[in-house]
C-alpha cells in the first residue's frame, strides 16, 4: 500500500527523498511495502555493493538483513524526522507512519536508528 499523494523528487543535499503533494494528518499510515529477507550469509555480499546503504537490519535473532520494496529506500534520515518505520516480521512488512501533521510539498525523513527522534549518530554521520 502506497498512498497516491507521494512523490520521489530531486533533493538539494540528497540526492533524491520522498515527497507529498497533499496535507497529511499526523499519525497516518503512508506506506506499508513488503522486503525481501536475505540471510546473514548474503550480508556480505551486499556490503560490498551500493546496496549496504538501503538495506535494514532485520529479524536480530537470525541476524539478517532486508531490501525494502516501495519508496522505503528513498525515505531519507532525519534525527528529528516526521515518519517513523516499524518492521513486522512475521509478515516481511515495513510501515511508515507519520508522527506529526505534514504540510503539501514537505520531504517525509525516517530516523534510520528506528526511533523517530533517537539522536544516536548513524553509520554514515560518524567520524571516522
Amino acid at each position: 500500500m502506497l498512498q497516491p499523494y507521494l512523490i520521489i523528487a530531486p533533493t538539494k543535499k540528497m540526492g533524491r527523498g520522498v515527497f507529498t503533494t497533499e496535507p497529511i494528518d499526523k499519525g497516518t499510515v503512508i506506506e506499508i511495502s513488503p522486503v525481501i529477507v536475505l540471510p546473514e550469509k548474503d550480508r556480505s555480499v551486499i556490503d560490498q555493493t551500493l546496496l549496504h546503504d538501503y538495506i535494514f537490519e532485520w529479524d536480530p535473532g537470525t541476524k539478517s538483513s532486508a531490501m525494502a520494496l516501495g519508496y522505503i529506500p528513498i525515505y531519507n534520515h532525519s534525527y528529528t524526522a516526521n515518519c517513523e518505520y516499524e518492521m513486522d516480521f512475521d509478515e516481511q512488512t515495513i510501515t511508515i507512519t507519520t508522527m506529526r501533521d505534514i504540510k503539501k510539498g514537505e520531504e517525509l525523513f525516517i530516523n534510520y536508528n528506528g526511533d523517530w527522534n533517537d539522536g544516536k549518530k548513524v553509520w554514515f554521520d560518524v567520524q571516522r
